[in-house]
């Protein structure tokens, strides 16, 4: 398709719209007049960059301007349209949709308006919240920005880095006892749900760790080393109200130490 095949379907809505149209007028691909209003419309093949920029000069002198392009394949559901329909409607740009084998062969999607900043701003303050708890709940930066095709590192999986980091370090643990380390409310959900299939439910309450996550965590030493040392940080007796369910003497060249295996409480969901 070219851009002369836009042109006529434009042109006859404009005249039934009333307007006085006129084509190719100091570089402006359509121009309409009606009384003392003026609109500008620039035809493309495609969306793109030229286009806006088109678009943006011509708001210089006009009252209103649209773009214009052929129906996109796959109609208003095709990949990247409600991105160019927000950054027409924030550059305060009309568009309209041509087809010239149809009847009619032209569609308004929307007028140029006013766009209202602020009333964007509010309607993302939801995604906003998100982020800044995501920022929040990371402890540091291990991506790489513009990474599409690669695991990305995020709370929820620093999270289940930090669980993983208490089984490291006490064995078996029961969902109260990894929240009492500092693991958050999440915790609960996390074992159960077992996304990255990392955690191994031995009994009741009781989960572990699998070779699976041991292999991940060897990606990430600083995370690791990190998590490790918040948890070195706890005392020593952290668990001493916890009974004893077992001692075992481990004889290694004459010295006796002893295994104390600690006996879970029950789970908190």
């Amino acid at each position: 398709m070219l851009e002369t095949d836009l042109y006529k379907p434009v042109y006859d809505y404009l005249v039934r719209q009333g307007y006085t149209v006129h084509s190719e007028v100091k570089n402006c691909d359509i121009t309409a007049i009606k009384g003392e209003e003026l609109i500008v419309v620039e035809l493309k093949t495609s969306f793109n960059l030229k286009l806006l920029a088109q678009g943006a000069k011509r708001q210089r002198i006009a009252d209103s301007v649209y773009v214009a392009i052929p129906v996109p394949k796959g109609g208003k559901r095709s990949a990247g349209w409600s991105d160019m329909c927000l950054l027409l409607r924030r550059l305060e740009l009309g568009l309209i949709l041509v087809a010239p084998d149809k009847n009619p062969g032209v569609e308004i999607v929307f007028h140029p308006n006013t766009f209202d900043r602020l009333k964007s701003v509010n309607s993302a303050k939801k995604q906003r919240r998100h982020i800044i708890r995501e920022v929040e709940a990371r402890y540091g930066d291990y991506n790489v920005g513009g990474s599409t095709k690669r695991k990305l590192m995020t709370a929820y999986r620093e999270n289940s880095v930090f669980i993983a980091c208490c089984f490291l370090k006490y064995g078996r643990l029961s969902p109260a006892q990894l929240k009492k380390l500092g693991t958050g409310v999440k915790t609960p959900s996390i074992l159960a749900k077992n996304f990255y299939g990392w955690f191994e439910k031995i009994s009741k309450g009781i989960y572990t760790l699998n070779p699976q996550a041991e292999e991940f965590l060897q990606g990430y030493p600083d995370l690791v080393g990190y998590y490790m040392g918040k948890l070195d940080q706890q005392p020593s007796d952290f668990f001493q109200n916890k009974k004893p369910i077992g001692h075992e003497p481990e004889k290694n060249s004459g010295n006796t130490s002893i295994i104390v295996h600690l006996e879970p409480e029950t789970p908190e969901y």
